[in-house]
């Protein structure tokens, strides 16, 4: 099944939900509803509102086909989504663009970080995340001068460069 931008959107914020929002992040990623209770009521795409259609019309061809349990969970998070700041809501369609553009690998090496972040003691991870705030906050320049120097500092994948994209005009072949 093809995900829809609205699916994009709570898997991206899934992946790298901020501190800011932690409750938000921690819903986004977690299994739909199982052993919580019986299961909500099946919701026939018909009997949502205008304004739920409108913000799942991407998955109005799939939803009928959803666990109720599932749409429980996506009729959440677009409530959730519509509480959101629009400043934010334009920082996750950023960072969707960005998911979009990212190879397979690049998507897998992103959900492994985000796996090994969660596993860090809470101490670590405000750190880090502190960290990231502070580089946010650094002139553009500034930034890209740091993130030459980390691609630079690492080993590069064999056939490929640091940037971890393939080279121009080469596909790794020697």
């Amino acid at each position: 099944m093809r995900l829809s931008r609205f699916a994009l959107a709570l898997l991206w914020v899934g992946l790298l939900g901020s501190p800011a929002t932690p409750l938000l992040a921690q819903q986004l990623t977690s299994p739909p509803p199982s052993s919580q209770g019986p299961a909500p009521p099946s919701r026939p795409w018909e009997s949502l509102s205008p304004s739920e259609r409108d913000m799942l019309a991407p998955m109005s061809r799939d939803w009928n086909t959803l666990p109720p349990a599932r749409q429980a969970q996506m009729l959440e998070r677009a409530k959730q989504w519509n509480q959101l700041p629009p400043e934010r809501r334009d920082e996750i369609r950023q960072r969707i663009s960005q998911w979009q553009q990212m190879t397979p690998e690049q998507r897998e090496q992103a959900r492994t970080n985000m796996r090994k972040f969660q596993q860090l003691p809470p101490e670590q991870r405000q750190q880090l995340h502190n960290a990231y705030q502070h580089y946010q906050q650094l002139p553009p320049d500034r930034r890209a001068q740091l993130m030459r120097q980390f691609q630079q500092s690492r080993p590069a994948p064999r056939g490929r460069p640091a940037s971890g994209f393939p080279s121009p005009g080469g596909h790794g072949r020697h």
